[in-house]
């Protein structure tokens, strides 16, 4: 095959936008939250939000560093071996994912303290990060099954769940917010529900496909299959993870010098590298 600019913007432009669409959660809730709930609510909003994305980042180390081995595996024709690890991966994230959402609701009010969080922004901080840590095992799945997809040939349906959960986020961030006045709290669970539709339409297509590429099947751990995995994706999921942790250091300090004045300016200023952020990681994944 003759590979051209052309071949390669068409084949990396739908996970481009999948990746932007990816990055709007936090973007749509601020821009709800700042104009319904209030400033304070909005700066509670960007304090805990990269705590989130930490915990979700699993689900890209899973991803990318399955994606790879399972893609190996069909390169050597072993197409059988190849399900039967992608199977694996995807059970394996859900325990993952369980377990994290118990460990990441129990720090939450830790962790927003710890970051300088006071009174009442502690309290939204704290409410945000448990109604939408809730779900982040669909988020992890979404993030996972991103990679997942490509590895199938199902890039449009890829984009399709990205686009169908974004539009979720902002219909229930209205409902939940503007309508039922459920404050902070209809933030996070709007971002979570759309986590369920974001990862839950890719793992209903993997579970009913019966003749695609990688197909659902109940099989044993292959713990070595898993470490590979982690140890491929751990770039990915590090290359996420310092983005946060720099966003965390960056609102500690924020706070500590300026004040919740500061971490509001900052946040909106992260809202526009998200974007440019998520168009890179869409390219470099495709």
């Amino acid at each position: 095959m003759i590979y051209s600019y052309k071949k390669i913007i068409k084949f990396s432009t739908p996970m481009i936008i999948v990746m932007v669409l990816a990055s709007i959660y936090g973007i749509v809730d601020g821009v709800f939250v700042s104009n319904i709930v209030g400033d304070k609510a909005f700066e509670a909003l960007n304090l805990i939000m990269p705590y989130i994305m930490i915990i979700g980042s699993f689900g890209f180390m899973l991803g990318t560093g399955g994606a790879a081995l399972i893609s190996k595996k069909i390169g050597e024709n072993k197409k059988e071996e190849a399900n039967k690890i992608f199977s694996m991966l995807i059970e394996f994230l859900i325990i993952l994912g369980i377990i994290l959402t118990v460990i990441g609701i129990f720090l939450s009010k830790p962790v927003a303290s710890l970051l300088g969080a006071k009174d009442e922004h502690l309290e939204l901080a704290t409410k945000y990060a448990i109604s939408a840590i809730a779900f982040i095992t669909f988020f992890m799945l979404q993030n996972a099954c991103q990679s997942y997809l490509i590895v199938a040939d199902k890039r449009k349906l890829s984009l399709i769940s990205s686009l169908c959960a974004g539009i979720t986020n902002m219909l229930l961030d209205f409902i939940f917010m503007y309508v039922m006045r459920l404050g902070i709290i209809g933030a996070g669970l709007g971002t979570g529900i759309s986590y369920i539709v974001g990862g839950g339409i890719p793992l209903c297509y993997f579970l009913f496909n019966k003749k695609g590429i990688l197909k659902f099947k109940l099989t044993t751990f292959d713990f070595k299959a898993i470490g590979q995995s982690c140890y491929n994706g751990l770039s990915e999921m590090l290359t996420n993870i310092a983005v946060s942790c720099a966003s965390l250091v960056y609102n500690f300090q924020l706070m500590k010098i300026i004040g919740t004045e500061g971490l509001a300016a900052y946040g909106v200023i992260m809202y526009v590298s998200y974007i440019f952020i998520a168009m890179y990681n869409g390219f470099s994944i495709s």
